[in-house]
């Protein structure tokens, strides 16, 4: 039986914000045991340049405009819009103007977890 945590509820302004790229900042909302959920600020410039995990990543724009690059496939897209990135498929992400992104991650992103 998984371990309940120490609450069900974390406030966004209890998350530590980690600049992960310049101007992209990744706020840790939750995880459990099969799941992280994340908020990314990104400046309107920002990049998050190609890279892979292993983790299959499902997320939104809740606000502005990004530039997708999921393998090899471009596409802007805007607030309400979702997205799912396969596990080890190459990634990249352009700001198009300030935005929020949503993003889940499974299996769990420990390393993003706060100390």
């Amino acid at each position: 039986m998984p371990e309940k945590p120490d609450s069900a509820f974390k406030a966004n302004a209890d998350c530590t914000p980690v600049e992960t790229f310049p101007g992209v900042v990744r706020r840790t909302l939750t995880s459990g045991e099969r799941i992280t959920i994340c908020e990314f600020a990104l400046a309107k410039g920002s990049v998050v340049a190609p890279h892979t995990h292993q983790h299959e990543q499902a997320g939104y724009v809740a606000r502005g405009r990004l530039l997708f690059e999921i393998g090899g496939e471009e596409r802007e897209l805007r607030a309400g819009d979702g997205y799912l990135i396969p596990g080890d498929v190459v990634h990249s992400v352009t700001a198009l103007e300030d935005s929020i992104a949503v993003d889940a991650f499974s299996p769990p992103r420990l390393e993003y977890l706060d100390p």
